[in-house]
């Protein structure tokens, strides 16, 4: 594929996602390939996989050296998610040929988008309910691995990702809070980032093998998800990130019903539903922040903060 100044902004965009929320990498990068640029989908996902182990590590050094990674996890992760990854580029082709496979795979990946969008309400939810728990309650000790739970979170995401490019970074992360709910929010992004980069590039192995990957395709999103990463990265901790996650679930549902056939008066209307919504919920929670009362100190307090 020739150079493409849009290719290379799409790469920075995708790249910027990632670093500012910890997601959205195949599932914006092979939506936007397959309906902006019209790239055939098996390509866009292999192709996608391949710039993806590029941008993996960058995330995961940075988890690495803060400490917020759980060996532990990644090690019962790794065994099947492995072969799953490298096995998907191969399931691939089980859709069909030719033209039934691009429009089955079509299918297959819109429902990874939804499937994902699902994930990041989950894990709202479970973030809001964590945080709502007294201290006491939170402070439950060291998660341990559930061996067997862990092991079938690695084949099923592995799969997907393999099939879809679609997952690394939200479905797993979200089975991993199902299963393990005392494992801390820190530990499962960081565990998920490193457990993503072996996975993902296995997933791309399987497809360069399998004659799916445009090298040159994955050259030029390179040259704008690297820096748009690095950016990212950098500002994420300044950006909101509820935000953020929020237009990053809009997108998904969009991209989705698009690659589902649905017609685009229905995808106006259900993303316009989703913002309505997310504002809807900001200013209920806002509204109820106000209203806590401002808690009065006692007089142990009072003693001690006039005390010199």
């Amino acid at each position: 594929m020739d150079f493409s100044w849009p290719l290379v902004l799409a790469g920075a965009l995708t790249g910027a996602a990632v670093g500012l929320t910890g997601m959205g990498g195949g599932a914006l990068m092979t939506p936007l390939l397959v309906m902006i640029f019209g790239v055939d989908p098996t390509a866009a996902v292999g192709s996608d996989l391949l710039a993806s182990v590029a941008m993996k590590p960058v995330g995961a050094a940075v988890h690495h050296r803060a400490g917020t990674v759980r060996w532990d996890f990644v090690r019962w992760l790794l065994p099947t998610a492995v072969p799953a990854g490298f096995a998907g580029a191969f399931a691939m082709h089980l859709l069909g040929r030719g033209d039934e496979l691009t429009s089955r795979l079509k299918y297959v990946i819109g429902g990874a988008l939804l499937l994902a969008v699902l994930g990041l309400a989950a894990r709202a939810l479970l973030d809001r309910r964590r945080a709502a728990l007294p201290a006491a309650a939170q402070d439950t000790g060291t998660q341990r691995v559930r061996p067997v739970p862990t092991l079938l979170i690695g084949l099923v995401g592995g799969l997907i990702v393999g099939l879809t490019s679609v997952g690394a970074g939200t479905l797993i992360i979200v089975l991993l809070m199902l299963t393990h709910p005392r494992l801390q929010a820190r530990e499962l992004v960081g565990t998920d980032l490193v457990q993503a980069v072996p996975l993902v590039a296995a997933a791309a192995a399987g497809h360069l093998v399998a004659g799916d990957t445009s090298l040159s395709l994955a050259g030029v999103l390179l040259l704008g998800a690297i820096p748009g990463i690095y950016l990212g990265a950098r500002v994420s901790a300044k950006a909101p990130n509820r935000l953020l996650r929020g237009v990053l679930a809009i997108l998904l549902v969009g991209s989705g019903l698009a690659l589902w056939n649905v017609p685009t008066s229905v995808i106006v209307a259900a993303s316009a539903g989703l913002a309505v919504l997310g504002v809807a919920t900001a200013l209920v929670r806002g509204g109820r922040r106000r209203a806590d009362p401002v808690p009065v100190p006692t007089e142990g307090a009072e003693a001690a903060s006039a005390a010199p």
